[in-house]
């Protein structure tokens, strides 16, 4: 974890290079594995990132993505409460990395004109984006590798995957159930 305060490279709202910014398009099942899937939308063009996460990381994502409340905090909550407590402000969100089929975030936290970038699984990182409602962004190098690699679906060539997703629809992704 850096908790280092620097001033991060590419996180002024007019410098992106390098980076897609993204919204989460939806959560689905995937087909194989059974296991959740975020589906990253390129907001400006036709990029698609499937990230695989666990049940309960899906479920935190879910429940945002509904606006689902809860009796007591999750984890995510208690998150953004120690983050707003020090007054500090959750910036961005960057997939940074894809590494032997596992992704890599980084969050980007201002407080006082000071960038804090704190290590993140992605779906911490989704999750908390959703909540804080700030910008989530993919390095352009993990969209490319993401296209090539088939994240564990055995029964999809990259290609075939790549373009099942790329034409999912509303009614494809549907609401997702827990």
């Amino acid at each position: 974890m850096n908790t280092t305060p620097s001033k991060p490279e590419a996180v002024t709202p007019t410098d992106r290079d390098g980076m897609i910014e993204v919204r989460i398009r939806g959560l689905m099942m995937d087909p194989v594995t059974n296991m959740p899937i975020v589906v990253l939308k390129d907001l400006h063009g036709d990029a698609v990132v499937p990230i695989w996460v666990g049940i309960f990381e899906a479920n935190a994502i879910a429940l945002e993505i509904e606006k689902t409340t809860t009796p007591r905090p999750m984890t995510h909550d208690l998150m953004i409460q120690l983050i707003r407590s020090t007054e500090g402000v959750l910036r961005r969100v960057v997939i940074t990395e894809l590494k032997e089929e596992t992704f890599y975030a980084v969050l980007w936290i201002e407080r006082g004109g000071e960038w804090m970038s704190l290590d993140a699984r992605p779906s911490d990182a989704l999750a908390l984006a959703l909540r804080m409602d700030c910008p989530i962004f993919v390095a352009d190098p993990v969209v490319r590798a993401a296209k090539l690699t088939n994240a564990g679906v055995e029964n999809f060539s990259p290609d075939e995957l790549r373009r099942w997703l790329e034409h999912l629809n509303d009614e494809d992704l549907g609401r997702y159930k827990m």
